[in-house]
């Protein structure tokens, strides 16, 4: 066979390792690409329910064992015209419900991020109301605070495993976006390391309301800066304590108060206000001081200086790592993945990608945003990178070194902000393996 030359086979001739270049449009297919190399039965099954009569492949990029020999029968050479007429018969008849099929996925998809955003919006509001009427109505406010987080842990506790998704550019001041990022991943770490529901419910409020003593402070020390005089350093760590006084008003529970009292404390004992070590830290607090640090470091108060989530995982791991619980480290970043929602990656095929939802459970393969020239941005399919066994992560970039239409195409956020949904339905993810 003469390399570099068209080649079709008839579909029944396919297998596993060859490499197939569909010729129907990409709203014709459910694959992320028209062409890819075939690794499994029901990619197979697939295409045979494209109504394809023969696809075109290409020996080259097959795997050695899977290209057709000069002995084998091919329809290389002949174009029939009844089977070239049938084929775009029932292509023809398939490409309606192809459509219709993609479109629903596509606002399934649409529909999940905005009632995810939603949520995050509604917490959002929640934690500026708290802000304003905290110091007149201090027990009010804080049982409409336990009112929402009890809703956050009955759902992440409920059968099923939650996702964590990254949100589209959301309008909001940063103290409250902070405190909603924050409760978040804080509740996911908590399920994962197996706290019970009161432990949760402490975590929840813990998290919410740990900075509500930045209240107390001046504007320019509620967010701390390298260059910090001593003097403003020291202001800005009253915070802590103004938030265990705020606390005691609104009648929260001792676990809630203690994790609010701790949330700047580290294992190692530089922490502050007390310098307590690890084994006097509480589990909550623990889970509290990590995620707070990622979260500071991925949205600083200076945008310029924000860090990419891979980024802020490796330097937590790398440099940090013994400031913080080493059992609440290993499962932040079992939790997150290497490449946590937010991350900006290069696929092994060279393609561009963004990194929007990571399943807790399984985390080495998360979903993503593909570059992919072909389709429409705002019709693009989430990938599922555990469903596609040839495509997987070379490397993480900063969104600043993407060639300008990837760049344009991914939209790379300012402010990564992080809700939880329950994970997609198997039969949708199947659809696309």
């Amino acid at each position: 066979m003469k390399k570099d030359s068209p080649h079709f086979i008839d579909v029944n001739q396919l297998r596993i390792g060859m490499f197939v270049e569909l010729d129907v449009g990409w709203m014709a297919h459910p694959f992320p690409t028209g062409s890819f190399k075939i690794s499994s039965s029901k990619q197979i099954d697939t295409i045979h329910g494209l109504g394809l009569v023969r696809v075109r492949y290409v020996p080259e990029k097959s795997d050695p064992e899977s290209v057709v020999g000069e002995g084998e029968p091919s329809t290389a050479s002949s174009s029939p015209t009844d089977a070239l007429a049938l084929e775009r018969a029932q292509a023809a008849q398939r490409e309606q419900l192809l459509r219709k099929q993609r479109a629903e996925q596509l606002s399934a998809q649409q529909n999940s991020l905005a009632a995810c955003e939603r949520r995050f919006g509604t917490a959002v509001l929640q934690y500026r109301k708290t802000l304003e009427q905290v110091s007149a109505h201090p027990k009010l406010v804080a049982e409409q605070c336990h009112a929402m987080v009890t809703g956050f842990v009955g759902e992440m506790l409920a059968d099923g495993e939650s996702a964590i998704r990254l949100l589209t550019e959301t309008a909001g001041d940063k103290s409250s976006m902070h405190s909603v990022n924050v409760t978040i991943v804080s509740l996911l770490m908590g399920k994962a390391m197996g706290l019970n529901q009161d432990d949760m419910q402490d975590l929840g409020m813990a998290a919410f309301l740990h900075d509500i003593g930045k209240t107390q402070l001046p504007d320019r020390v509620r967010w701390l800066e390298e260059n910090f005089s001593s003097t403003e350093y020291k202001a800005y760590q009253e915070h802590v304590g103004q938030g265990v006084l705020i606390g005691k008003t609104m009648g929260l529970s001792k676990g809630a108060m203690l994790a609010i009292a701790q949330h700047h404390e580290l294992v190692d004992g530089s922490g502050f206000p007390s310098r307590v070590k690890g084994d006097s830290m509480s589990v909550g607090a623990r889970i509290l001081a990590l995620v707070n640090r990622y979260d500071n470091l991925c949205n600083p108060s200076r945008p310029g200086a924000a860090l990419t989530p891979h980024e802020a995982l490796a330097l937590i791991f790398a440099q940090l790592k013994t400031r913080f619980d080493a059992t609440a480290l290993s499962c932040f970043i079992r939790m997150m993945g290497v490449y946590p929602p937010g991350s900006v990656v290069q696929l092994v095929d060279g393609r561009y990608a963004s990194v929007v939802s990571v399943n807790s459970s399984r985390p080495l393969k998360p979903r993503v945003v593909v570059h992919e020239p072909s389709v429409p941005k705002h019709e693009a399919l989430i990938l599922d990178l555990e469903n596609a066994a040839n495509i997987s992560i070379r490397r993480s970039l900063k969104p600043s070194s993407l060639p300008v239409a990837a760049l344009d195409y991914l939209a790379p956020r300012q402010r990564v902000c992080y809700f939880f949904e329950r994970v997609v339905d198997m039969h949708m993810k199947e659809a696309l393996s």
